[in-house]
């Protein structure tokens, strides 16, 4: 949850877009500012695995994105898929792309590669340590540049899956996402009103039909 002392856990209400669905699996479209799953106080358990429960009562979570991250979200339907998917990922076989507002131009594409370690004393943050950090990189490729706003849209694909990686890469190089409420330095800045970080597109072999699935789910901004 955010550092904000003085945060107010407001989700965006109604129901959820299924964007893909199977015997196995359902993959929805998480909106920004819904956690994936509950938090620990009872005010905050509203979230999307939660309301997947709902339809779904034994459904399982089997990825998250950052409650102020929107975009694609998979949950398992039961146990078998539960597991299978859960390799498919530990096997790395599954690609996510994302897209991001950052903030200045960022040109071509590249990759960042800098260990990844939790900011203890300022939790959820995650912070740069080549000493300790984790092993974490990612891959970006510049699309266009807003020269009035100072804002670069780029496509990300992450190789690791840390925790807050995309977003603690792309301030390491100078190129904070917009609306970033931990990274960004002038966040309130955003004419969004939101992080502008998208889960965009899903790409897999669907382990237990092993049929080839793409699931695409543009952003609103």
């Amino acid at each position: 949850m955010p550092l904000d002392p003085h945060f107010v856990y407001a989700p965006p209400q109604g129901p959820l877009r299924i964007l893909y669905e199977d015997e196995d699996l359902v993959i929805i479209e998480k909106p920004a500012e819904l956690l994936s799953v509950p938090g620990r106080l009872p005010e905050h358990h509203d979230s999307a695995y939660l309301r997947v429960l709902e339809r779904y009562p034994a459904a399982k979570i089997t990825h998250r994105l950052d409650m102020a991250t929107s975009g694609i979200l998979m949950f398992a339907k039961h146990r078998d898929a539960e597991v299978a998917v859960s390799k498919m990922f530990q096997a790395r076989t599954v690609q996510k792309q994302y897209v991001a507002l950052v903030q200045g131009q960022l040109e071509g594409t590249g990759s960042v590669e800098v260990p990844l370690i939790t900011d203890w004393e300022n939790r959820p943050r995650q912070m740069v340590h080549f000493e300790l950090g984790k092993p974490s990189k990612t891959l970006y490729q510049a699309v266009d540049y807003d020269e009035v706003n100072d804002i670069s849209r780029v496509l990300l694909t992450p190789v690791t899956g840390r925790s807050h990686q995309l977003r603690v890469h792309m301030m390491h190089i100078g190129h904070p996402i917009t609306g970033d409420q931990l990274y960004h330095p002038n966040a309130k800045l955003s004419q969004l009103g939101r992080m502008a970080l998208h889960a965009s597109d899903l790409s897999f072999t669907q382990p237990l039909s092993k049929l080839p699935i793409h699931i695409h789910c543009a952003p609103d901004f």
